[in-house]
């Protein structure tokens, strides 16, 4: 039998935890170990408990979703937590500052609870939702913007289909889609993926595609 998602969710509004809770248990294979109501708590708890995905929405008091996210899942952290960041604006500026702190990947909190699963599954799994468009506009957005350092070069050029897939999977599209749209395998959309982490020294999806528009390999529409 799978062992089910332990997931530990946190946001300072009592009723929005209540919600989500609700939402997240009444699917099967997913169980809330723990609720948090500002960010000093949710990371003592998710250094405890070791839940397979943290839900944390940005505004918390005391420890805001990217402090608390960057101490969980950030660069240097030796056993990173899977985070999925949650929020009301969908053009809020702190959700540039999640993903680069180690975010597999944001939600509104009105995207639904069909949206939210799958999130939560895609993070447990490893990976990372990017799939809807509103992903992509904000990684436009912010990119757009710019003032950052210029992205370092990968030491092994790219090859042709990497190139390919890096483009495919930055707009939002899945493995699944992503094999289908290519013509390839899933095993090697997968295999693809992973050098691309590899080469790129991305830790997930998410950072992959950031590295994709930061370069140029996908422009904003």
């Amino acid at each position: 039998m799978t062992k089910p998602i332990r997931v530990l969710v946190a946001d300072d509004q009592d009723l929005v935890r209540t919600g989500l809770r609700m939402i997240l248990e009444a699917q099967p294979g997913i169980v809330v170990v723990g609720e948090a109501g500002d960010g000093v708590r949710a990371v003592r708890l998710a250094r405890e408990l070791r839940p397979d995905v943290c839900l944390f929405d940005i505004r918390m008091p005391q420890m805001d979703g990217i402090e608390a996210t960057r101490r969980l899942a950030g660069p240097g952290v030796d056993d990173p937590l899977a985070v999925v960041v949650i929020t009301t604006f969908d053009l809020d500026e702190h959700v540039h500052g999640a993903l680069k702190a180690g975010a597999r990947g944001f939600l509104l909190k009105d995207a639904g609870p069909e949206l939210l699963v799958q999130a939560i599954h895609a993070a447990a799994a490893g990976d990372a939702l990017i799939a809807p468009s509103i992903t992509a506009r904000l990684l436009e957005t912010f990119v757009a913007r710019g003032g950052g350092p210029p992205p370092a070069s990968p030491a092994e050029p790219l090859t042709e289909r990497e190139e390919e897939v890096l483009r495919t999977l930055a707009r939002g599209r899945t493995n699944l889609e992503i094999a289908s749209e290519l013509h390839i395998s899933l095993s090697t959309v997968k295999s693809h993926v992973a050098s691309l982490m590899g080469k790129l020294g991305a830790r997930n999806r998410v950072e992959i595609a950031m590295w994709a528009y930061e370069t140029r390999r996908v422009r904003p529409r």
